[in-house]
């Protein structure tokens, strides 16, 4: 697993790019999609609100990323498959209990967990249903969302079981954090860390080509693997 402490998200979101594009491999998934994908990150940040919390290079900014994390905090209206949402604040679906349909709100779980026992190792909330999950085409990558409090802050660690570091790790976070606040706020916390660990990270390199043009030009020098820019060709020559 490669790890890094970065100041903000920003340069979190871009060496994760970086990373990707420059110590990876090249892997067509189930789905027949081209990708870069490398082994395990785990992106650690001391102060998940200090700013840039948005890399120049990413298509999304400021205000796509705000309601972005107001969806997840609140909900929305768009129908998906799934949103984490309603993974977080009320899994079950499609689960009966005594023939009656499960709904549970994980992060209210969190919140009384750690107000009745601060030293918890137990405030956690998972996305996965078997249920449901098992047959659907596009399920939940995010996985885990653990919080710890400590000296009177409120830590937070997610676990991914694959991540699109390219078009979605900015988003995640810049939401997960913000999901980090809420719970730390009812609690009368202060903010810890937050750490985002990606088992399967990755890039669509042919997809979002485009993206990946405006990471390049702001890296500058960057030698990514082979293959990984036929379908770019923003940098050529490099």
């Amino acid at each position: 697993m490669r790890t890094f402490r970065s100041p903000h998200l920003a340069a979190a979101h871009e060496w994760a790019v970086r990373t990707v594009l420059e110590k990876g491999y090249l892997v067509t998934t189930e789905n027949g999609e081209e990708t870069v994908e490398c082994e395990p990150l785990a992106l650690e940040l001391r102060d998940p609100f200090a700013e840039p919390m948005a890399s120049p290079a990413s298509r999304f900014q400021r205000r796509f990323l705000e309601q972005y994390a107001t969806d997840l905090l609140e909900g929305s209206d768009a129908v998906f498959e799934y949103d984490y949402h309603s993974r977080l604040f009320g899994w079950g679906q499609g689960v009966d209990a005594g023939g009656m349909p499960v709904k549970v709100d994980q992060v209210a779980y969190i919140v009384e967990k750690l107000a009745a026992s601060p030293v918890s190792r137990r405030a956690v909330a998972v996305t996965w249903n078997p249920v449901t999950d098992e047959r659907m085409h596009d399920c939940p990558c995010l996985q885990l969302v653990q919080c710890q409090l400590r000296d009177g802050r409120l830590s937070m660690h997610v676990v991914f079981r694959s991540n699109d570091m390219l078009s979605a790790a900015g988003a995640n976070m810049f939401a997960l954090v913000h999901l980090q606040k809420s719970i730390a706020e009812r609690l009368g916390a202060l903010i810890g860390t937050y750490t985002h660990i990606s088992l399967v990270p990755h890039l669509y390199h042919r997809r979002d080509a485009a993206d990946l043009v405006r990471f390049c030009d702001r890296f500058g020098n960057v030698s990514p693997i082979k293959g990984a820019c036929e379908a770019c060709r923003g940098c050529a020559g490099r």
